[in-house]
């Protein structure tokens, strides 16, 4: 019973620790502004930080495709402009 208890203890503890890291990571950190952190998680984005570190076609595919994607979303954006203005 006692053991039982414990355990819950150090799971919400954990998740209450979580918590804390999680929200200190979102909040507003002192010298950087919010541009250079979305920069930097764009560039974590489309480096293709996210897969596993060990499979090197899952990254690359990854860069690959998210490459490609802002290749066609630029091409899109530059027909619509010519097309529609």
């Amino acid at each position: 019973m006692t053991g039982d208890r414990h355990d819950r203890e150090d799971a919400r503890r954990e998740k209450a620790l979580k918590d804390l890291e999680d929200a200190a990571a979102g909040s507003e950190v002192f010298g950087t502004s919010a541009f250079v952190r979305q920069a930097e998680k764009a560039k974590a984005h489309f480096s293709g930080a996210d897969a596993e570190t060990d499979d090197w076609t899952e990254i690359w595919g990854r860069r690959i495709g998210r490459g490609l994607s802002l290749i066609a979303f630029f091409g899109l954006l530059i027909y619509l402009a010519v097309t529609y203005l």
